[in-house]
């Protein structure tokens, strides 16, 4: 960290995607409330995350991180929240006992309100206005009023996060995500689903291991880790004077920390080491996600870990890569071995989604099915091959059963988009489709801890 390090220190630096406020005074008089507000997460909890994180870069844990590709004011219910987090549970229930691998468990949640465009303005019939940026900034009603940035937003955003943030400490710590309730995480439309023998049989299989560990005298109720779960919160840091504004200094270490969430990830069109996002985060203590899109060369890769992880902290930093199916072996290779020359050792994710969006003939943004799984397939080859660990997957899916992305075991196609095509922004995976992923994924972590645990035999 520069020792001209401040919270505020990012607004003498260059910035991209930001909205222009019409009301400075307004925005200011946001941020002056916001500052004075309590944290949405801890100092204690984000270092937690980050041992854990230390565990995945060395190879003895998966990460699982995933969510809504923007959370939105109207979809905000306690019905929405718990679907999503039992579908999270069922996900990481599967690549922990069929992968045999303790998952970390990242929720985009609570937070994640701020969304990168490609351009700053959108026309319709003629009509331009300002692009929607999630709803944190603006509407997504197609309005000069919805359209134009409102600092108020923020704090919407901001108590939205708190009652998102309480309700999921309560499911985490609560009983819901006991071991014994696996059979009743099952989401009601994926009962009749083909993946619903496979996570059954996980389930029972899960079961009869409870009730051995009984018949021997482990009993959950002396045993937290049977009935509780570890469930942490991320999000893009689009948005930096919020984020300024939830900068808190822990009291026992004496460190900065943002504590708008316990990971903050820097996106792909933000990641210019001398601008903005990435002088604000290489100065709290969080553990920082970085995008890693087809663009970034091994050379500027190795210049954003030096400024964002200077100290090679295990669990600090996670590289999420974003390529495209067709274009990870063009690029991951040569990013894998110049941080491995570089004696790094951040975690390595797989964001099989971004890379892989294309528009449908009917006109929907969609992304197939199985171009995200080849993604996470290439993923874990050129791991295998460069020796390194293949450390988890970035996903964008829901709780509900929306039509969005194409293919999956039920074989969604593009005539199928328009029935349930709810997201605010790109499209995400739905319950069913979200499980098959953890299933496939989990043979490819099987396969690879298989590999690494097979003894070498010594050449004659």
């Amino acid at each position: 960290m520069s020792e001209r390090w401040t919270p505020d220190s990012w607004r003498g630096k260059p910035i991209r995607q930001v909205p222009a406020y019409e009301d400075q005074d307004l925005l200011r008089e946001v941020e002056g409330q916001l500052a004075g507000f309590p944290p949405l997460v801890f100092a204690g909890e984000a270092r937690q995350l980050k041992r854990d994180l230390a565990a995945v870069a060395r190879g003895e844990a998966f990460l699982l991180q995933g969510g809504d590709c923007a959370e939105s004011f109207a979809e905000h219910s306690a019905d929405n929240i718990r679907d999503f987090f039992r579908l999270f549970l069922q996900m990481a229930v599967v690549l922990t006992f069929a992968g045999s691998c303790p998952v970390v468990k990242i929720g985009r949640i609570a937070g994640q309100f701020a969304k990168p465009r490609s351009s700053d303005d959108e026309t319709v019939d003629g009509v331009t206005l300002p692009s929607y940026r999630g709803d944190i900034i603006n509407d997504i009603a197609f309005t000069p009023e919805g359209r134009r940035p409102d600092p108020r937003r923020q704090l919407d955003a901001y108590r939205q996060s708190a009652a998102t943030l309480n309700l999921l400490r309560a499911f985490a710590t609560g009983g819901y995500a006991n071991l014994e309730n696996a059979h009743r995480w099952m989401l009601g439309f994926v009962k009749d689903s083909p993946q619903s023998a496979r996570y059954a049989d996980v389930a029972e299989r899960i079961s009869e291991a409870i009730a051995f560990m009984k018949a021997i005298g482990i009993e959950a109720d002396r045993h937290p880790e049977v009935k509780n779960t570890d469930f942490y919160t991320s999000h893009e840091a689009l948005l930096l004077g919020y984020e300024e504004a939830l900068t808190r200094v822990d009291s026992t270490t004496g460190e900065p920390y943002a504590t708008s969430g316990h990971m903050i990830w820097i996106g792909d069109r933000t990641r210019q080491a001398d601008h903005a996002h990435v002088e604000y985060a290489s100065g709290v203590k969080n553990p920082i996600g970085l995008k890693c899109g087809p663009s970034l060369a091994p050379d500027d890769l190795l210049r954003l870990m030096d400024k964002l992880d200077p100290a090679n902290e295990p669990g600090r930093l996670t590289l999420i890569c974003r390529f495209g199916a067709d274009k990870v072996f063009d690029h991951l290779p040569t990013l894998v071995r110049a941080v491995k020359k570089a004696g790094c050792t951040p975690v390595w994710s797989c964001d099989a989604m971004h890379g892989n969006t294309v528009k449908a003939g009917s006109g929907y943004k969609t992304r197939p099915f199985d171009r995200i799984m080849q993604e996470v397939r290439n993923f874990f080859a050129v791991h295998q091959a460069e020796g390194t660990h293949a450390g988890g997957i970035h996903l964008e899916m829901t709780g509900k059963n929306v039509t969005e992305c194409t293919g999956g075991a039920r074989g969604l196609g593009d005539a199928d988009l328009s029935d349930r095509y709810h997201t605010y922004c790109d499209p995400r995976l739905n319950a069913e489709q979200a499980l098959e992923i953890a299933f496939l994924t989990a043979e490819l972590i099987k396969r690879e801890r298989q590999g690494r645990e097979r003894p070498q035999v010594a050449a004659e």
